[in-house]
């Protein structure tokens, strides 16, 4: 009982700071699918400091205003490469989901991967405690890894080059 109000506790006066991104070929269209979870307050944060303008991402009084910021917040701070090739990123929309923004992307279509480069550093320069979940999926394989700041970048590999 004591470890549970311990944990309460703690987690009142220590939030955690966490985004998750899941990186999915999709084969029939041939795109990398991008889809990137970020609780919206520390979001709307960042991208206040960052453009020095009032954000509301849950209401915003200019939803392409918005969209463009977040657009253009996250293509800053998520870089993917397939094969050692650069991934141009085109944003899809978000959508609020609980206390979160879900952001959606889309690439150029890419043959198979068998080797993925990501580097992550959303929210890094808000928190030093920030982590970024990564998974990725590649004909139906799943890898993930976390990328605690300031680690932001990571590989997987799916095949052989």
């Amino acid at each position: 009982m004591l470890q549970c109000i311990l944990f309460f506790w703690l987690n009142i006066f220590h939030p955690f700071y966490v985004s998750v991104t899941e990186v999915a070929h999709n084969k029939s269209t041939g795109t990398l699918q991008v889809s990137i979870r970020i609780f919206f307050d520390d979001f709307e944060k960042a991208l206040e400091k960052k453009y020095n303008t009032k954000v509301n991402i849950l209401k915003p009084s200019d939803r392409k205003q918005v969209d463009a910021l977040i657009a253009s917040y996250i293509k800053e701070h998520f870089k993917l490469n397939a094969d050692r090739k650069v991934l141009t990123l085109k944003y899809q929309g978000y959508e609020i989901e609980e206390d979160a923004a879900w952001c959606y992307f889309e690439t150029d279509k890419v043959s198979t991967i068998k080797e993925l480069g990501i580097k992550n550093d959303i929210l890094f320069e808000q928190h030093n405690s920030q982590s970024n979940m990564i998974h990725a999926i590649e004909n139906g394989i799943r890898k993930s890894t976390k990328l605690d700041n300031p680690k932001s970048e990571v590989v997987f590999v799916f095949g052989t080059l």
